[in-house]
């Protein structure tokens, strides 16, 4: 990924949020005393809306909510969803890191739902494309075919 504006890593920022919202339930579910990615996924929110930037809290949100994903190795769907929230905060300090909390997204669906994984990465992955403010889809879309495992690509037909 080439140099990025401010604004594009907001959007970014916001979109990482969103995806790793969309699978922090599984996380919730399972750990529902252990608020460390939810308070990740809201440290990225507010930096995105105030501009305030503190290395020390964006890096120990994102630390604490990958802790909880690594108390949780033995739950798939809800690690991953865990490391989805820490990338998403993570997009703060690097926009790229936005890729990696839609990537964790994914493997959290995938495991969930091992039986239908196919099909549930192909509409998650659907979903994360549109919702990405267009301008920034190519840098999705190139990220995807060099770092996206196969397992997680939608089968071409």
């Amino acid at each position: 990924m080439g140099k990025i504006s401010k604004r594009d890593q907001r959007l970014l920022a916001v979109w990482a949020a969103d995806c790793a919202e969309r699978v922090i339930p599984f996380f919730e579910k399972a750990y529902p005393k252990d608020d460390r990615p939810r308070k990740a996924i809201d440290a990225g929110r507010t930096w995105v809306r105030t501009d305030v930037f503190r290395m020390a809290d964006i890096r120990g949100a994102s630390l604490s909510a990958h802790a909880a994903a690594k108390a949780a190795k033995e739950n798939g769907a809800a690690c991953f969803a865990a490391h989805a929230a820490g990338q998403a905060v993570a997009t703060a300090h690097v926009a790229e890191h936005a890729f990696g909390a839609a990537y964790y997204a994914l493997k959290a669906v995938a495991a969930a739902n091992p039986a239908d994984a196919e099909a549930r990465i192909s509409k998650e992955l659907k979903w994360q494309t549109r919702r990405l403010p267009e301008p920034l889809r190519p840098a999705w879309k190139g990220w995807r075919s060099r770092r996206l495992p196969k397992n997680l690509r939608p089968a071409k037909r």
